[in-house]
């Protein structure tokens, strides 16, 4: 049966659709006859105890700078809607929490992919600390004292913001390195959150490996290989697709997440996975499925539409 389904997304004029997964869902949508519509989300509003939105009917084309038709802008009650897929880019901030506390008051009746409180309580690096025995060496902190005592102990480390993304302000430091003073005090100054430090993997340079989880599954993954003269693997900073396929530690790290991701209704979600240790367990908008269906891998945009319309059968 056609589903009512609107996305809350950045805006849809500047996506990049060859690499864009919410582009891919959004396809597979259109292909099975739901009917679409769009909005960003600064044009959330709460109004009593309605969560509205202006909304625009969206068809969708796989062409670039012809990939969107917009009807006009209607007021509508999200909670008449039969789907809301939260597909908004990071920065993790108030204004992001904010839409979760919004979309919570019309899920479930509403589905929303993924679950706003689930996506709201489990951020990217703090969430995957629930699984130390998955991951290298981790610390998350701004004491300098901490972070000196872990230095010591575990030598070469990455340090990078809590709540950043796509690779930005990723840093690999020396056990003596004369950039650390600067570095910490540029993270001291610049955020005001701890920030994370871990042990360097030096196989980062074989791949950072992003494995599609749909409703706890393993469905599909791609090896993202950084380029010579970077320790970042991310495809928008220069990271190459490679085919790939899961080894046995994979499937056990799947595994030993997949019951609690689909507990928490995340139906769609990215872990990052260097030589064998979980790095990040990604939630708010998670990326991979053109990449993977590009190296041969599965139309997973359709796997995760069938466990949508599973759930909203159930």
């Amino acid at each position: 049966m056609p589903l009512r389904v609107a996305v809350q997304m950045d805006p849809i004029d500047k996506i990049k659709i060859a690499g864009d997964s919410t582009f891919a869902l959004l396809l597979e949508a259109q292909a099975r006859g739901h009917k679409l519509l769009y909005y960003t989300p600064d044009r959330l509003t709460q109004l009593g105890p309605q969560v509205l939105t202006r909304a625009q009917a969206l068809e969708v084309k796989d062409v670039q700078g012809e990939h969107a038709k917009l009807g006009p802008a209607e007021t509508v009650d999200l909670s008449s809607l039969d789907v809301v897929l939260l597909r908004q880019d990071p920065p993790f901030d108030l204004a992001y929490l904010t839409t979760t506390h919004f979309l919570e008051r019309i899920h479930p009746k509403t589905l929303v992919v993924n679950d706003p409180a689930s996506v709201r309580n489990a951020p990217e690096k703090l969430f995957v600390m629930d699984f130390p025995q998955l991951m290298p060496p981790t610390l998350i902190s701004r004491d300098r004292d901490a972070i000196e005592a872990f230095r010591a102990e575990h030598g070469e480390v990455v340090m990078k913001p809590l709540h950043g993304f796509g690779g930005v302000s990723v840093f690999k430091i020396a056990p003596k390195d004369a950039n650390f003073g600067s570095l910490y005090d540029l993270f001291a100054t610049t955020f005001r959150e701890p920030w994370v430090t871990q042990e360097f993997l030096p196989q980062i340079a074989r791949g950072d490996k992003r494995i599609v989880l749909v409703d706890g599954e393993p469905l599909g993954a791609v090896n993202r290989v950084p380029s010579a003269d970077d320790i970042r693997a991310n495809m928008v900073r220069g990271g190459a697709a490679v085919a790939t396929e899961l080894t046995a530690r994979e499937r056990e790290i799947s595994a030993t997440i997949g019951h609690e991701l689909k507990r928490r209704g995340l139906v769609f979600v990215g872990i990052d996975v260097i030589d064998g240790y979980l790095t990040e367990i990604n939630v708010t908008s998670p990326t991979g499925i053109r990449a993977i269906a590009r190296v041969g891998g599965p139309n997973l945009a359709a796997a995760i539409w069938d466990a949508i319309e599973r759930r909203r059968k159930g």
